[in-house]
């Protein structure tokens, strides 16, 4: 498994933009799909986004689609998260998580980081 750490998280007003990052350790980072989950204030944890190995397909959420943009440098073993036109629905721990090609369940979890959208 890979070791995960999130950070770029903080407080933004509606409307603006953050970029979240991902590092990754181990040589393998190339060889895992890579996906964002988060969960807000009494919420249940929710699918954000998603990039394969190869970055040649990337999915997300109805909920943030044409707002958020998934992307990854496998030279630096980063997986980003561009968020843009940011609303208060989207406040929540942001969570970065790995899975091995051909495996179902993403196995590798980061800390999370706290993003937090107010006025």
């Amino acid at each position: 498994q890979v070791q995960l750490v999130e950070s770029g998280g903080g407080l933004v007003q509606p409307g603006d933009s953050l970029r979240l990052s991902c590092a990754a350790s181990g040589r393998t980072f190339s060889s895992y799909t890579m996906a964002w989950f988060r969960q807000g204030p009494g919420k249940e944890r929710e699918f954000v986004a998603m990039i394969t190995w190869s970055a040649g397909s990337t999915y997300y959420a109805d909920s943030v689609k044409g707002r958020f943009t998934i992307s990854r440098d496998n030279a630096k073993s980063t997986v980003y998260l561009q968020m843009n036109s940011l609303k208060p629905e989207d406040t929540a721990v942001y969570y970065c998580a790995a899975k091995r090609i051909g495996v179902v369940d993403f196995g590798s979890w980061g800390q999370g980081t706290q993003v937090t959208v107010s006025s």
